[in-house]
């Protein structure tokens, strides 16, 4: 099962941590339930040896949920 080590927050307060999980989607699941994520909040997450991809939970109007939403897209 992957470990996915991640950092979370805004740019004032930052907590790190790490969860097991089988799948990515339920590895960002279990992240904003026990994190407490606001709208808003920066998550940067990956394992160990790849570079973290990075989200911001944000509402989700098509949805009516918050939802984590790729962050600071690049052109390439």
């Amino acid at each position: 099962m992957p470990r996915y080590q991640f950092s979370i927050g805004s740019s004032d307060v930052r907590r790190v941590g790490a969860v097991q999980s089988e799948s990515f989607g339920d590895a960002l699941d279990v992240i904003a339930a026990q994190a407490d994520a606001e709208t808003g909040d920066l998550l940067e997450i990956g394992v160990r040896g790849f570079p973290p991809a990075r989200f911001q939970y944000v509402f989700s109007l098509d949805e009516g949920i918050q939802v984590w939403r790729a962050a600071y897209q690049r052109a390439a």
